[in-house]
């Protein structure tokens, strides 16, 4: 496994590169040498914030954990890592490829959570055609952290949702 650290309004010590080294490596046992782990560290204010990507075929891993302490930060993202991995254990090796990445030890661990995903709700809605901003004031209107709609411009489905800080963002497709 490799480990790429990096740091936004951060310097990192080597303290915190040795803290996540011992915590983000004991994610170690669950993949092979081969892949990457990016660890980004960032400071705003009094919030400590770290994000772990793991890049896999097929899929992302990913969690981002954030308090007054740096070090805090670091363990509690190690723990939602490895709730993911074991929650996800199955539909990450039923893909074929996504099973490339992981250790065999972890594939042929027996135990593990096997949660089926249910859908208790469906919902089916007629969608005018609208510009972002609207869909922005629709969305806000509705008391909803995200809006579907198709756009008046492309003609496409697109999703903006509310970011921190009280800012949006949109997601266009791409073929």
């Amino acid at each position: 496994m490799n480990l790429v650290i990096s740091g936004k309004n951060i310097d990192i010590t080597e303290g915190l590169r040795s803290a996540v080294e011992e915590k983000i490596g004991k994610l170690e046992r669950y993949f092979n040498e081969d892949t990457d782990v990016h660890v980004t560290m960032s400071t705003e204010k009094n919030r400590q914030k770290i994000e772990v990507t793991i890049p896999m075929k097929g899929s992302i891993i990913r969690a981002e954990e954030t308090s007054t302490d740096m070090y805090v930060s670091i363990d509690l993202v190690e723990e939602v890592i490895e709730r993911q991995l074991r929650k996800y254990k199955n539909k990450l090796i039923d893909k074929a490829q996504n099973a490339v990445q992981l250790s065999k030890a972890f594939i042929e661990e027996d135990v593990y959570e096997d949660e089926e995903i249910e859908i208790i709700r469906s919902k089916k809605f007629a969608m005018k055609p609208m510009d972002p901003e609207e869909a922005c004031v629709q969305m806000e209107l509705l008391g909803h952290n995200f809006f579907v709609f198709r756009n008046a411009h492309t003609e496409e489905v697109n999703v903006v949702y509310k970011r921190k800080g009280s800012t949006y963002g949109l997601i266009e497709p791409e073929f």
